[in-house]
């Protein structure tokens, strides 16, 4: 048992020298982090100041809209609220550039070819579904969509979507959305090859921020995540004896994958589940294919679902 604990000890102690010694080199990637606060200037501006401010952000100011249509918006009581309660939160982006500049370090450090894009932040009345929009050089982030799941602009949006809304899920979209356009292959219609296509990008999320918990990565409260964890053998088992991983049906998007205040295994267990289980078990493989297979994270996302699954030796605990 003693001569366990000691060799226990030792491969902890090395693991984690090697974890140190990985992120020391890290800390040396230089990325050159550039936010621009166009909410602010927005919101300051007057009408006369408008020409240069569309002169300066020609992607923000659509051509199908006339200039009386921004000059009311400047002018918008609501809107002029909303901007209030942004600098609220945001009026030190100090910590959040911080946690940025990590997350860019890590993302070159793995993809060297990566361009670290200029960010502008936007309110974008509170557009959730494009919360953070990522074009290559370019990264627009509504930070209204932020405030906080109780804030009363978000009266009216369901809780499961609310719980999003956290300043904290800031820089774990904006990873989530640079994740997104690094995987370059589009999952086929079966379930395995969409529920692997989200365990590979969890699996990226959590090589470029590993500072953070698993259970933000994936936006789950902890004890959702726990509950997971717990329940992922029945969640397995589950997907196996219905048939499920080869499947095209798209009706299991919405019961297992898309957001959802619960899963629908239309069992009595459904009230307590969180929604996107799918994911998470997707998110289960590929780690377990990760421990199990010497690859790079490149040649992780071009092996196919189906490789993926069949190396990976996963088994959930009993």
């Amino acid at each position: 048992m003693c001569k366990f604990l000691r060799l226990f000890f030792a491969i902890l102690v090395i693991s984690c020298s090697s974890d140190s010694k990985l992120e020391a080199e890290i800390a040396k990637v230089a990325v050159d982090v550039r936010i621009d606060r166009f909410d602010v200037k927005f919101s300051n501006a007057n009408p006369g100041e408008l020409p240069q401010l569309k002169k300066q952000y020609p992607y923000l100011f659509p051509l199908q809209f006339s200039d009386s249509v921004w000059i009311e918006r400047m002018q918008d009581s609501l809107h002029q609220v909303m901007a209030s309660e942004i600098d609220k939160k945001f009026s030190d982006f100090q910590q959040d550039t911080l946690a940025i500049h990590e997350l860019f370090q890590h993302i070159k450090y793995y993809f060297p070819e990566f361009n670290i894009p200029k960010i502008v932040t936007v309110n974008s009345d509170v557009d959730y579904k494009n919360r953070i929009i990522y074009a290559d050089s370019l990264m627009l982030v509504g930070l209204d969509n932020y405030l906080g799941e109780e804030h009363e602009f978000y009266k009216g949006i369901q809780q499961y979507i609310r719980e999003n809304f956290e300043k904290e899920a800031l820089v774990v979209d904006m990873g989530k959305a640079i994740a997104r356009s690094t995987i370059k292959t589009a999952p086929s219609r079966d379930f395995l090859s969409k529920i692997v296509y989200y365990g590979k990008l969890y699996y990226l999320m959590s090589q470029w921020m590993p500072k953070t918990e698993y259970y933000e990565l994936i936006r789950y409260k902890e004890d959702q995540f726990q509950w997971s964890l717990a329940n992922e053998q029945y969640i397995w088992r589950y997907f196996i004896s219905n048939e499920l991983l080869f499947s095209t049906d798209s009706k299991l998007d919405d019961r297992f994958i898309n957001p959802a205040p619960f899963s629908k295994f239309y069992l009595e267990l459904d009230n307590e589940s969180p929604g996107r289980l799918g994911q998470f078990i997707g998110w289960r493989i590929v780690d377990s294919y990760m421990k199990n297979n010497e690859v790079s994270l490149h040649e992780l996302l071009e092996e196919p679902a189906a490789t993926v699954f069949k190396n990976s030796q996963y088994k959930p605990k009993k």
